[in-house]
């Protein structure tokens, strides 16, 4: 047997992450995001290769949304409204509430701003939200009598889960982005040693490990800070949830403790809307969150006020939060093409940028920007990256793959050379299989032929004695207790019999019991 893995996005590259994948004659799609990079048929995966004439209700089992963020749902209206599919979609129930608010101003953006004809209408926004089956964590939901599905908690943003699937005795996980590391408002990622056939890992910061969240935390405040002091505006391009909540909390109690009045805005009119999310999905954040709820509203900000666009023409230094977080569209963009020329004001990118976008550009020390034919931007501002991004590092991701000790790992949402690096170290390291095909790159991974069998009393207790002694013997200081802990290894003998009804009948003996029953039946 075998289980087939295509990306359709999100194949060494990050961005439309979308992959597709066939575990025992199931067809099942993960993610239907959009690309930030592109303005074309491109930003959207390529679905003929599922079917080249709309046969996709009929030849999808299911599609499965990790989470809001528009890389990974952004592309979900145009598939159920405008290529036709009808089948079952599975989300969170935060995922639920906040996708249809981004994809809306996705598509204002789209359409309002850019006069873009050909794209989903907020009509087939609320249709395609219609047809989503939320799902709760830990929840294990049979999508029909052979296909089963199971959410676990993610981190990196509000709503965010992993995928464990499984079809009969043929599993595979899908992570989604996550982070393995909690923050100021959401835990760490977490899942069950679920042992898949298969996992599929993001691999955005493969090459990184990151230094101490404080550190860079102080880094972060020193700049702002000083360019303020200076007379210089600050420019932090986020996403309207997520970042912005973790770089708003550091922002509002550090102004507080210094007793800044330096103005603090946020472009996006989801401050609000964000704010009654996380009460809404106060279970979903990290306990400090949820300890001092009933006393405070931790996003609730004294010192940051909604942004309007009528501040541009204001003198003085200022601090912006603006969406979206790669300066590709939208308020963030408009903002920089004012403020670029002045070298007293700052850009800091808190998260990554993906190729072809403003952001990336920038990262890049380009001076001389073009946005598009008619736009150039004269770039004389300063321009830090930091890291605030919530994606696990290399770290975090061996770290993932140690504790669910799948037999193969595939990457996916990364850059071919981070992948390559990442895969070497996987291979290296835990001496598991590792793929990484690139966007329509169809891999077959071999799984293992299992079956169920009953195992005789006196055959378990011998190795169940066996290994409690080891464990006795790895308990003594002299021993070394590094290392995952691993299933037990019984070995005997396999028995296959028929009974009266042609059901086969598996069970597992020991050898020496199966030596006595054969030659008892020599005798007979």
């Amino acid at each position: 047997m075998s289980i087939q893995v295509v990306p359709l996005g999100a194949g060494q590259d990050v961005g439309r992450s979308c992959v597709l994948i066939t575990i025992k004659g199931k067809n099942i799609m993960f993610d239907c995001g959009m690309h930030m990079g592109y303005n074309d048929a491109r930003r959207f995966p390529d679905f003929t290769y599922i079917s080249k004439t709309g046969r996709f209700t009929e030849i999808l089992d299911a599609v499965i949304i990790t989470h809001f963020h528009l890389d990974h749902c952004g592309a979900l209206p145009f598939f159920t409204e405008m290529c036709g599919y009808d089948g079952p979609i599975y989300m969170t129930h935060p995922t639920k509430a906040i996708c249809p608010i981004l994809l809306e101003d996705y598509r204002k953006i789209t359409v309002e701003r850019k006069g873009e004809t050909n794209f989903f209408t907020s009509c087939m926004i609320k249709d395609c939200m219609k047809k989503v089956i939320p799902i709760n964590l830990h929840e294990t939901i049979r999508v029909d009598d052979d296909l089963e599905i199971k959410a676990y908690y993610a981190g990196h943003v509000l709503g965010a889960a992993m995928f464990y699937v499984r079809v009969g005795n043929e599993s595979v996980v899908y992570t989604g982005d996550y982070n393995m590391t909690p923050d100021r408002h959401l835990g760490s990622a977490w899942i069950d040693k679920v042992r898949p056939d298969v996992l599929i890992t993001e691999s955005t910061y493969g090459t990184t490990i990151r230094d101490s969240k404080r550190s860079r935390e102080r880094d972060f405040l020193k700049k702002v800070h000083d360019c303020v002091a200076n007379g210089g505006n600050v420019l932090i391009p986020v996403f309207a949830l997520g970042r912005a909540q973790e770089l708003c909390i550091l922002i509002e109690s550090y102004w507080e403790r210094m007793g800044l009045d330096v103005p603090v805005y946020f472009s996006a009119g989801l401050t609000e809307r964000a704010n009654n999310y996380y009460k809404l999905f106060i279970n979903w954040t990290n306990q400090k969150v949820k300890s001092t709820f009933v006393e405070r509203n931790m996003f609730d900000f004294k010192h940051i006020k909604a942004w309007n666009r009528t501040m541009l023409d204001h003198k003085g230094p200022m601090v912006v939060f603006a969406t979206p977080g790669m300066l590709n569209l939208g308020t963030s963009l408009e903002i920089f093409k004012r403020w670029a020329p002045d070298p007293k004001n700052m850009v800091i990118l808190p998260g990554y940028c993906a190729a072809g976008t403003v952001g990336a550009k920038v990262l890049q020390n380009q001076k001389l920007i073009e946005v598009d034919k008619f736009t150039k931007i004269q770039v004389n501002l300063q321009v830090r990256n930091l890291s605030f991004s919530a994606h696990a590092d290399a770290k975090g991701i061996m770290q993932l793959i140690r504790h669910c000790e799948p037999r193969n790992v595939v990457l996916v949402h990364g850059e071919k050379g981070s992948m390559d690096f990442l895969k070497g170290k996987i291979v290296k390291e835990l001496d598991i299989p590792c793929f990484n095909p690139a966007n329509g790159v169809s891999i077959n991974i071999k799984t293992r032929l299992s079956m169920q069998a009953t195992v005789s009393t006196e055959l378990l207790r011998s190795f169940l004695v066996a290994d409690a002694k080891s464990r006795v013997k790895a308990a003594e200081p002299s021993a070394d207790t590094t290392g995952p802990t691993r299933a037990i290894s019984i070995n005997g003998t396999l028995i296959i019999r028929q009974d009266d009804t042609n059901k086969s009948i598996v069970k597992l003996i020991s050898n020496e019991q199966y030596k006595a029953e054969f030659e008892q039946q020599q005798q007979a």
